[in-house]
């Protein structure tokens, strides 16, 4: 999980050998294998796909459909792996200190981006938001900024909940710099979705703590406005069609028109970017605003276009049937920060999920799953010693 935010293909590899030898560890020595109880909607959601690409017309350009499969074997590994508090704190550890080190690489490429958007005489935000912006170790900011979003809220829930003094400042710490660098990626679904699963944290922890966040934004905005403040403002005051809200628009009228068009199996996966242009609503005025038409930037009409509405139907049923049960874990283990945290990662995952389509890439989701299947493995950990509770 560590080389996650360092390397994709690592990850990868990482996570088939350690499929293959939880497998051969069960045949072997008879140890149980543990999985979340999603069976059912999972198979569902596979089903559907399934059936998405036969039907398509494009069955050998829907290989991407069956291919993200795989990256699902993160519930396996790590509700067979993660067996007591320990490991989940070295999970967190783990990936603070690689997400950490991404940050902190993706400030030196802000810095250079600054600089030379200033020595050309450019507005810096404008060329920043328009152009290409920070990654870290990742492709694409997205992917970092969906990275450090989960990160940083298992930062918070275990500074919050889990660790002791000393580890709680070091942890902190990373936290900051991860923040920071979430700030300079300028990607408002995930700033959205970190400040609504920090709701949740903070709201558990202490009430009385939820005014710091207005006063954030409000300080954002006054010290940063023609940079972070403009972002956030240009939520609803974009700046013509640098902040892509119009694109956003056009993307969800163009998945609607083809969920009239394809309900039952969708164009396919693989299909939307080679068909996007086709179905964009005649009324829509042209030129088209900048902006990437490679895919919906929405998690669910994604689904729904590509797959059809029985496949949203299934994934809707998944991730319902997640959070409702990490909450009752939640509420039947109230002092432990694991639960928690996954319950505060799915609150941000599934909203963000609204403005980008973070399910869809192969970075966020297996991260996501991940923290998801530690919220189930902690219902199966024995309860802490009370000093471990008092130091929390």
């Amino acid at each position: 999980m560590a080389a996650l935010p360092c390397s994709i293909t690592a990850m990868n590899w990482a996570l088939g050998a350690a499929a293959l030898a939880l497998v051969v560890w069960h045949l072997r020595f008879g140890d149980q294998l543990r999985f979340p109880p999603l069976k059912a909607p999972l198979a569902a959601f596979f089903a559907w796909t399934v059936l998405a690409i036969i039907f398509s017309g494009h069955a050998a350009d829907g290989w991407e459909g069956v291919r993200k499969f795989y990256l699902f074997l993160m519930l396996l590994a790590v509700a067979s792996t993660v067996r007591s508090r320990a490991d989940a704190r070295r999970m967190v550890w783990g990936l603070a200190a690689t997400t950490t080190l991404s940050a902190g690489w993706s400030l030196v490429q802000f810095v250079r981006k600054y600089q030379a958007a200033k020595a050309a005489g450019l507005d810096f935000r404008l060329s920043y938001t328009a152009g290409e912006r920070i990654t870290g170790f990742m492709s694409h900011w997205m992917t970092l900024s969906g990275e450090e979003m989960i990160v940083l809220l298992l930062i918070l829930a275990l500074v919050l909940f889990g660790v002791r003094e000393r580890a709680r400042w070091l942890l902190a710490a990373c936290g900051v710099l991860i923040a920071i660098s979430l700030a300079a990626g300028y990607t408002r679904s995930m700033w959205m979705g970190t400040a609504l699963g920090a709701v949740y944290l903070v709201w558990l922890r202490e009430r009385r703590w939820l005014i710091a966040l207005p006063l954030a934004a409000g300080l954002l905005l006054a010290l940063n406005p023609a940079g972070i403040g403009g972002r956030i403002e240009s939520i609803w005051r974009p700046a013509g069609d640098v902040d892509s809200n119009r694109f956003r628009v056009i993307c969800r009228q163009t998945a609607l028109a083809m969920m009239r068009a394809h309900p039952w199996f969708g164009v396919g996966p693989g299909q939307v970017r080679p068909q996007f242009l086709s179905y964009i609503p005649a009324d829509v005025v042209r030129p088209l605003p900048p902006g990437a038409y490679i895919h919906m930037h929405n998690t669910y009409l994604q689904f729904a276009a590509e797959r059809g509405i029985p496949a949203l139907a299934a994934l809707l049923w998944l991730l319902g049937r997640m959070l409702a049960d990490l909450l009752r874990t939640a509420r039947r283990m109230p002092r432990e920060w694991e639960p928690r945290a996954a319950v505060a990662v799915a609150i941000a995952v599934l909203s963000a999920g609204w403005y980008e389509h973070n399910l869809g890439n192969g970075e966020v989701l297996p991260l996501f799953l991940a923290v998801v299947a530690c919220g189930y493995a902690a219902a199966g950990f024995d309860p802490p010693p009370k000093a471990a509770v008092m130091d929390s």
